[in-house]
This record gives C-alpha cells, structure tokens and sequence, in this order.
C-alpha cells in the first residue's frame, strides 16, 4: 500500500520554527523525487518545494527561499523534511508531502502520490 504521512504542523508565533515530517512506504520512494505543497483557505494549492531522488537538486518558491529547506532520508526508508524558519502569518496552510515518479522537480511536474496534509498555523 503506498503512503505518504506528513507530520510536525502545528501553531507557532511569527518568526518561529517548524519542521515537517513525511514518512514514505509502499513503494521505491528513494528513486522518487519529492516535494512539499501548501493550500490555505480560499487559495489554490502552491507549490513550495521539491528535492530529487539524489538530493542533489532542489526547487522552492520565491516566497520561501531563504526561510525553508528541503532535505531528504532514505538510508532505511525514505523520508522528506521540511525545515521552516522565520514562518509568516501567509505561511499558514495545509501542507502536503508528494511524490514524483519521474523525477520532476519543478511546481509542473507530475507528483502522482500525495499525502493526507498537516496544519500549519502562524499567530502574528
């Protein structure tokens, strides 16, 4: 059974820190790319990062560079982070661990595995 698990969301002031959290099984994950998305109320979901099966690459969205970082584990199975720092009330949102089986990491690429999501809130 494939699945994606997100973890770690949570509340946390303006100018914290939170890390996410997502355990992959079911499939090869480790020669998956992955990535993270967000969908806030009312919004379209967004892009907001990726990491190549390698982890030599990675991709994030202008609004996040600089705060958030992306890194990767498959030494025993795999799993992807998300590092978030100096979060902003606009971070606020669900977000989504995803999967890529061709290996795209760009906001256009295919992520055909998705997660259930995890909160994210930010209090100004």
């Amino acid at each position: 059974q494939v699945q994606l698990v997100e973890s770690g969301g949570g509340l946390v002031q303006a100018g914290g820190s939170l890390r996410l959290s997502c355990a992959a099984s079911g499939r090869a994950f480790s020669r998956y790319s992955l990535g993270w998305f967000r969908q806030a109320p009312g919004k379209e979901r967004e892009f907001v990062a990726a990491i190549s099966w390698s982890g030599l690459s990675t991709y994030y969205v202008d609004s996040v560079k600089g705060r958030f970082t992306i890194s990767r584990d498959d030494v025993k199975n795999t799993a992807v982070y998300l590092d978030m720092n100096n979060l902003k009330p606009e971070d606020a949102a669900v977000y989504y661990c995803a999967a890529d089986s061709l290996g795209g990491v760009t906001p256009t690429a295919r992520f055909d595995f998705w997660g259930q999501g995890t909160q994210v809130s930010v209090s100004s």
